[in-house]
C-alpha cells in the first residue's frame, strides 16, 4: 500500500477491548481490526452489556481458519481414543477439564461431550491456553481441547495424547480420526476457530474493495505461508466466503451455547 503499518496488541477481557476500540475507529480503511472469532460469537453470549454488535458494526475482509482443533487426553488417563477417555471418566466417576474461557471451544467441546455420553465433569477456567496446557503437561488436569500450536508441544512430548480432532483430521497427525468419525454427535464438531480482518462499518466500499483482496494477495509473501503452514491455517477466504462462514458458524455456536445454558459470567 506504501504506507507504515502500527500493529497495537490491544489485549484483555477476551478481546472486548480491542474490538470495542476498533468499532470506535473512523471508517475510512485506516484502521483494520484482526481478532478471533470467540471475540466475535461467543462474547455475545458470555459478555454482559456486550459494546459492539459483531453483526452490524463491522465489515469483514477475510478470514484464516484452522484445519482443526486437538482434543488431548493427559498421559495418566491412558486414553488414545474418544472411547477410552469415556471409559476413564466413567471409572474414575469425575474429571478435571481445563478451558480458557466460558464458551469458549475448550469449554463447548466438554459439556457437549458430558451432555452425550452421560459423564461427570469439572471445568477449570484459565487465562489463556499456555498455563492449561502446562497443568495437562503436569497431569492436574485430565484433559484439554484448544489450538495445535500450543499443545503440539505437550503432544510431542507424549505427557498428553491425542484422542480426536474437532473439524477435520490434523495434517500432522492424520491417523487421529475426528470426533464426529468417532461417534460424537452435533453441529459443533464441523466448527473450527477462525481469525478475521474487519473494518468499521460504514467504510466506503472502493476502500473495502481493496484491503480484501491485498489480505487474501498476502498469502504469497514467504513469510506468510511459512505461517499459516506451521499455525495449519487455510488460505484466506475470500469476501463472500467469509461473510457465508461468519454466518453460519455464528448461528450454530450461538444454538449451542443457548442449548447448553451458557451465560455471562459475573
Amino acid at each position: 500500500m506504501g504506507k507504515p503499518v502500527i500493529v497495537e496488541n490491544k489485549g484483555g477481557a477476551g478481546g472486548v477491548i480491542g474490538v470495542a476500540e476498533a468499532k470506535r475507529a473512523d471508517p475510512d480503511g485506516t484502521t483494520i481490526l484482526c481478532t478471533i472469532s470467540s471475540s466475535l460469537i461467543q462474547n455475545r453470549v458470555t459478555v454482559r452489556d456486550l459494546p459492539y454488535d459483531p453483526e452490524n458494526d463491522f465489515t469483514y475482509l477475510t478470514m484464516v481458519i484452522g484445519a482443526g482443533g486437538p482434543v488431548v487426553a493427559a498421559k495418566k488417563t491412558g486414553a488414545t481414543n474418544l472411547r477410552e477417555f469415556i471409559e476413564y471418566c466413567k471409572k474414575v466417576g469425575s474429571v478435571n477439564w481445563g478451558s480458557y474461557g466460558v464458551g469458549s471451544t475448550p469449554h463447548v467441546l466438554i459439556e457437549t461431550i458430558a451432555k452425550q455420553y452421560g459423564i461427570k465433569v469439572q471445568v477449570i477456567q484459565y487465562r489463556g491456553e499456555a498455563p492449561m496446557w502446562n497443568d495437562v503437561a503436569g497431569q492436574t488436569l485430565d484433559g484439554a481441547a484448544g489450538s495445535y500450536a500450543a499443545a503440539a508441544p505437550v503432544i510431542q512430548a507424549g505427557t498428553g495424547n491425542l484422542i480426536g480432532v474437532v473439524g477435520t483430521r490434523l495434517p500432522p497427525h492424520p491417523d487421529t480420526p475426528t470426533m464426529t468419525e468417532q461417534g460424537a454427535v452435533g453441529d459443533f464438531y464441523n466448527l473450527r476457530p477462525f481469525t478475521t480482518f474487519a473494518v468499521p462499518s460504514g467504510t466506503p466500499r472502493d476502500i473495502v474493495d481493496r484491503l480484501s483482496p491485498l489480505l487474501i494477495q498476502a498469502e504469497t509473501d514467504p513469510k506468510v505461508q511459512q505461517m499459516l503452514n506451521n499455525f495449519i491455517l487455510s488460505s484466506p477466504a475470500d469476501f463472500e466466503t467469509t461473510k457465508r462462514i461468519f454466518k453460519r458458524d455464528s448461528d450454530v455456536m450461538l444454538r449451542i451455547l443457548g442449548d447448553l445454558g451458557v451465560k455471562p459470567s459475573d
